[in-house]
């Protein structure tokens, strides 16, 4: 999980919070939880659709959660999702609003960016993703 602050060097013209800024941080959990399963550089390739459910005000705390869906040879698949809830709020009782998810897919590359295996080996990050091995 990341935790941020919307702040108003954030907003577009509209006084909301820009929708580019959000993605950003959706990037930057995604990538972190990428990162530390494939044990490494990775770089972000695609993201599928991504709808903004509610505008995001200035003093809203901005929580950015990722889950891994999967892992290939070189690619992992990442959900990412948004939800927010006021700086301070008034009331003890209010609760975290989704504002948008989306599904990114980042791959692991090496020192010169080509795209490199993701380790199978003493990977304990990887291992709560694939499937138990098959006794023999």
């Amino acid at each position: 999980m990341l935790r941020t602050v919307a702040r108003p060097k954030d907003t577009n013209t509209n006084s909301d919070v820009f929708g580019g800024w959000i993605m950003s941080q959706m990037d930057l959990g995604g990538g972190i939880l990428a990162a530390e399963i494939a044990q490494g550089r990775i770089v972000t390739v695609s993201v599928q659709e991504m709808s903004f459910l509610r505008p995001v005000k200035v003093g809203h705390v901005v929580g950015v959660y990722a889950r891994c869906l999967g892992v290939g040879n070189t690619s992992l698949k990442i959900e990412v999702e948004v939800w927010v809830k006021p700086f301070v709020a008034d009331e003890p009782d209010i609760l975290l609003e989704l504002v948008t998810e989306a599904v990114f897919t980042f791959v692991a590359i090496d020192h010169e960016g080509r795209p490199r295996l993701i380790p199978r080996d003493d990977n304990p990050r990887l291992d709560a993703f694939l499937p138990p091995k098959q006794a023999v």
